[in-house]
Formats: structure tokens, C-alpha cells, sequence
């Protein structure tokens, strides 16, 4: 799987240590790195910040988003770029955005992944994977944290309804926010991201007594030791599994 690593990450030589030849998740709420990340990493992804965005009950600026990814969406080392989306939004406003983003000169141009949120139905997320080669998949409403055992009740039933009998889902699925080991490693995604290292190395580096650039190595190879399931696994969900990623 690929490891996302979430901007921004200062100062900047620390954002050289972690993103150098891995992979970058620029967020359209920080994109003031975007230019260093596309100098310097494998690849970097583009999120339209809509998570930041309902969090500090901002309004995002979509046509603003949709000239940014036009710009950098571009770029060789652009994988893709995340499709406008309401997190507590209904389905018929997510799908508008998908309508928009569709008849915006972008699409032809960058690869669009749409986000199918927690509070959906199944129904919607099995139509997305039919139609888009990877979905991303949001927490929200409910299951809005990460790694709850109501979280993990409920991405087990979207797990169930829509792998195949051997626990493969129909398209390439990236978990937003859940660059965890003991989340990632226990769904088959295809890339997952968080700012995990961006908000934690200061504290990894004062427990350790690391330098900043060492703190943020020691944080991303403990992530990257670990990869995604290679398949669904219908048996988990037990309770033992709860405790290990609550």
C-alpha cells in the first residue's frame, strides 16, 4: 500500500526528512508546501481540505480548488486528487459535487476519487466502486473517530457489503485519516493518509530526546513497517480486535 504523509510538517527540514522519496497528502486548507512536496517526494496526492474545513466551520471555495488541482493535478507526480465532498452532507449533495467536479475541465486532466462517508449507505459505496477505480472512505456523522469499536462495527458491515466472496473490493479503496498500523493493517486499502506525523513528532522527539528530523524518521518507519490486509477478512471484528485499536 502507499503511505500518505499528511501536511503541513515544520519546519521544513523536517518535512524533508519525512517526505523525501515517500509520498505527501496536501491538504487545500495548508497548500503552502505543495511545491516542496512535488520537488521532492515519489509522488503526493491532493485533498480538498473538506475534514479541516467542518471542523473550523469554514465554507470551502471549490472553484478555487478546482483552479489548484488544475494547476498541480498536473504535475507527473500527482496520483490524484480528492473530489469535492460534504462530511455530514446527504448523498444527493455529495453526488452534485460528483456531477460538478465532472463537468470541470480538471477531470479530463487529473484523476478524481470520490469519498463515500460512514453515514452512507452501502448502497452508494457499492456504486461508487462500480464507477471510480478507487473510493475514499470518510469517517463521519456517528463514526466520525477513527478506530472506535462502533467505528469498526460499521467498516466491517461497509467491508461486508462490498468485497467479494474472497474479501477483494471492486475498486482501489484509500483510508482517509487512517494511516494507523492497527487500522490499515487490518483492511484492504490500496493507500491510506494522516497528519499523524506531522502533529506528533515534537512529543516523539521530546520523549526520546531525538532531534526533530530523527523523531519524525522514528514515526514514519513505524509506520511503514506495516501494510495494508491483502484481503477482508470476514472473522474479525472480535472484541479483542476492538481493544487493540480503540
Amino acid at each position: 500500500m502507499i503511505h500518505y504523509h499528511g501536511g503541513p510538517i515544520t519546519p521544513l527540514n523536517v518535512a524533508q526528512s519525512v517526505w523525501t522519496a515517500r509520498h505527501a497528502f496536501v491538504s487545500f486548507q495548508h497548500p503552502d508546501q505543495v511545491a516542496f512536496a512535488a520537488e521532492v517526494c515519489q509522488s503526493f496526492a491532493l485533498d480538498n481540505g473538506a475534514f479541516s474545513a467542518w471542523m473550523s466551520g469554514k465554507t470551502p471555495d471549490w472553484d478555487a480548488y478546482a483552479d489548484w488541482c488544475f494547476e498541480w493535478g498536473r504535475h507527473p507526480g500527482c496520483d490524484f486528487a480528492v473530489i469535492p465532498d460534504v462530511v455530514d452532507g446527504d448523498e444527493q449533495s455529495n453526488d452534485e459535487l460528483l456531477e460538478w467536479w465532472d463537468n470541470q475541465p480538471i477531470s479530463r486532466c487529473v484523476v478524481g476519487v470520490p469519498v463515500w462517508h460512514l453515514h452512507e449507505s452501502f448502497e452508494r459505496l457499492q456504486s461508487l466502486c462500480q464507477s471510480y477505480r478507487r473510493v475514499a472512505l470518510g469517517s463521519s456523522g456517528a463514526w466520525s473517530t477513527v478506530g472506535t469499536p462502533e467505528w469498526w462495527q460499521r467498516m466491517g458491515s461497509a467491508m461486508d457489503a462490498v468485497c467479494d466472496d474472497d474479501g477483494i473490493p471492486p475498486a482501489k479503496l484509500h483510508g482517509l485519516r487512517m494511516l494507523n498500523p492497527t487500522v490499515f493493517s487490518q483492511l484492504p486499502l490500496a493507500s491510506a493518509d494522516s497528519t499523524n506525523v506531522a502533529r506528533n513528532h515534537a512529543r516523539e522527539r521530546s520523549i526520546y530526546r531525538l532531534t526533530e528530523a530523527m523523531a519524525s524518521l522514528a514515526l514514519v518507519t513505524r509506520i511503514e513497517s506495516h501494510a495494508s490486509a491483502p484481503r477482508w477478512n470476514r472473522t474479525f471484528g472480535t472484541q479483542q480486535n476492538f481493544d487493540l485499536v480503540g
